[in-house]
């Protein structure tokens, strides 16, 4: 099985802790027999998010033979290119549980997501908002890219909810947009755009008065923000479609489990992610019967059957999705992150 992963700077943060939970479990279902009794080959394909590099991935991974699904694609921009790609090419081949944070693309009869993307995601983090009393929240958008595909899933759901809204369109470094905030912005900001862009703005909020609360989504990792340092006054909170990794969960288990042995990593929500998105593949694979060929894989994907991963639920909607699960955590000023 092939695994396509984005290193560009946007992404990398994210793909790296996702890839590393994905190698944890095909090393781990290895060591326990493989798939029908044969080790896995779990080949990684580094691409550098241009449509160059993911053409020449997609190429590679059509012209191997022995490569009978492609599993995990992360990044969101490149899962959306890829999925593009295999409709473009007509490639006969299972794309399973790709990182496609995107709600707005329409999934074929090639590509089988299983996690929660931005739209559930937005409506979570903002109904956990009004549930506590908050009627005053900002939208800060990285990018005229974010405001673009952001803005009308976060308007539509603020005014179910009732809640008055302030957006805030960012264009370059975020630093000084956090430096421009007033006493009158929202405590609360939700936060559309990747990890760098995050960790400006918090950086842009560290001379700020007024206590604030930064919200993002899930394709933000708090383990860089940690380590870099940017949230040294200002809570970050962070949705996710997994469970925390201390959940006791038996897939978070035996994912901590394997890391562990595995890897000199800590937990984290991407690669747990990552984890569960290589067992999934796994589960599937396992209930087809002889031999293991691209169409034999792709039919038994294509059942969409509802499966229980050691206690993830998948089970898809008309849209061809599953993922209405979403959870939280926070990354204290000192450092922890509490799910």
């Amino acid at each position: 099985m092939a695994q396509i992963f984005d290193t560009s700077a946007a992404q990398q943060d994210v793909a790296k802790d996702f890839l590393i939970g994905s190698r944890a479990a095909w090393q781990d279902i290895n060591s326990r027999g493989g798939l029908h009794g044969r080790a896995v080959n779990h080949v990684s394909i580094e691409v550098d998010g241009t449509s160059a590099s993911l053409r020449s991935a997609i190429a590679s991974v059509r012209d191997n033979a022995s490569c009978v699904v492609l599993s995990g694609t992360t990044g969101d921009p490149v899962a959306t290119q890829v999925l593009d790609l295999i409709r473009q090419d007509n490639l006969s081949m299972a794309h399973a549980a790709p990182w496609l944070q995107n709600s707005t693309i329409e999934v074929d009869d090639r590509t089988f997501p299983i996690f929660a993307a931005h739209q559930e995601q937005i409506g979570h983090a903002l109904r956990a908002l009004a549930g506590v009393g908050v009627n005053d929240v900002g939208a800060v958008y990285a990018s005229p890219q974010d405001y673009k595909l952001h803005r009308e899933d976060i308007e539509r759901v603020a005014a179910g909810l009732k809640l008055r809204l302030q957006s805030f369109r960012g264009e370059g470094d975020l630093t000084q947009l956090g430096q421009r905030l007033t006493a009158g912005t929202p405590a609360i900001l939700l936060f559309l755009g990747g990890t760098p862009e995050l960790i400006q703005l918090a950086q842009g909020l560290e001379k700020q008065q007024r206590q604030r609360y930064l919200v993002a989504l899930a394709d933000v990792n708090l383990q860089t923000v940690s380590q870099i340092g940017g949230a040294r006054s200002t809570p970050i909170i962070v949705t996710q479609p997994v469970p925390v990794a201390s959940s006791s969960l038996p897939v978070v288990r035996a994912y901590r489990d394997a890391l562990a042995r595995l890897f000199d990593e800590p937990p984290a929500q991407l690669s747990l992610a990552g984890f569960i998105a290589a067992r999934y593949t796994y589960e599937v694979m396992s209930a087809v019967d002889g031999t293991l060929t691209r169409d034999s894989v792709l039919a038994a994907f294509q059942r969409r059957s509802s499966l229980d991963v050691g206690g993830y639920r998948v089970s898809f909607d008309p849209r061809r999705r599953s993922g209405a699960f979403v959870t939280q955590s926070m990354l204290t000023p000192d450092g922890r992150v509490v799910g």
